[in-house]
């Protein structure tokens, strides 16, 4: 097993050498212009799993600027809130290369520009309300995003899980024997996955997150690419394996690590936390 973790210091996301400035001329004619900063913010799959015409193929970093208004503008709008798409917009705002498409950047790439942006706009103490696993007091807690990790996307013996390229994956489930290919998913089909289930929410229907995603991320089995062998396979396979699976998929897929350690100021249970990204990620003050 390879494990390829970076922890996040005081220099990353950031790159060691000083940001960049990117000069903005005013648009009136008045000749007046600002110095916007900039910063290199280190992608989790080091630009492995991007297909050679994107911009971000074998690139280890993108340059983003640092949040300004505009961007909390963008944040509140209501209408694009309401659309889903506020986020997007954010993303778009802040790359420097107008050719990639938010949509396109893996789901992990897309979190370290997000947590990127955050520290520079409102530094790196994120404070907000948890809720205890063990006793459900909800209390205040304070995380600190630079002691975040970078995984780049882990090979697990353990899991007969191997890399075939282009984003793809295969792995052998340990109840069926089946071989499974799989793919890492990007902004466009984690959008996917919400509406889905957000619509299946409006109408009262099941929300079925697990084999909507095992669908999403399943592209072959035993060599069968079609969407009645995934849609078979997906609603028939033993827990065991559907377990298996969604590890081998999280396992391999690049990410930002925001598990840190959480102590109940009520009961004093102890545990690893993933740090929810709620309303007051980029509204700290309100």
């Amino acid at each position: 097993m390879s494990r390829n973790r970076d922890r996040l210091g005081p220099s990353t996301p950031q790159a060691a050498n000083p940001a960049p400035q990117a000069t903005q001329q005013a648009s009136d004619g008045s000749g007046f212009s600002f110095v916007v900063p900039t910063e290199f913010v280190e992608l989790p799959s080091k630009g492995r799993f991007y297909p050679e015409s994107h911009p971000l193929h074998k690139q280890d970093t993108i340059e983003i600027k640092q949040m300004t208004a505009k961007e909390e503008d963008l944040l509140t709008s209501r209408a694009l809130l309401k659309k889903g798409v506020a986020l997007d917009r954010v993303i778009e705002s802040l790359i420097l290369n107008k050719s990639i498409n938010p949509n396109s950047l893996l789901v992990g790439d897309r979190n370290a520009i997000m947590i990127a942006a955050r520290i520079s706009g409102y530094g790196s103490e994120y404070n907000t309300s948890i809720t205890c696993p063990s006793c459900a007091a909800v209390q205040k807690y304070s995380f600190n995003l630079v002691d975040s990790t970078l995984q780049h996307g882990e090979i697990e013996d353990a899991l007969t899980t191997t890399e075939v390229g282009g984003g793809l994956f295969t792995t052998v489930l340990p109840r069926t024997k089946f071989e499974v290919t799989f793919r890492i998913l990007n902004g466009s089909d984690e959008k996917v996955l919400v509406k889905q289930i957000e619509n299946a929410r409006k109408k009262n229907r099941e929300e079925n997150a697990v084999t909507r995603q095992l669908r999403l991320i399943v592209v072959a089995v035993n060599g069968d690419e079609t969407p009645q062998a995934i849609e078979h396979f997906v609603s028939n396979m033993p827990s065991l394996d559907a377990q298996h699976l969604r590890t081998a998929f999280a396992a391999a897929t690049p990410n930002v690590d925001l598990t840190q350690f959480f102590t109940c100021e009520q009961c004093d249970f102890e545990t690893d936390l993933e740090v929810p990204l709620t309303a007051d990620f980029f509204w700290p003050n309100r």
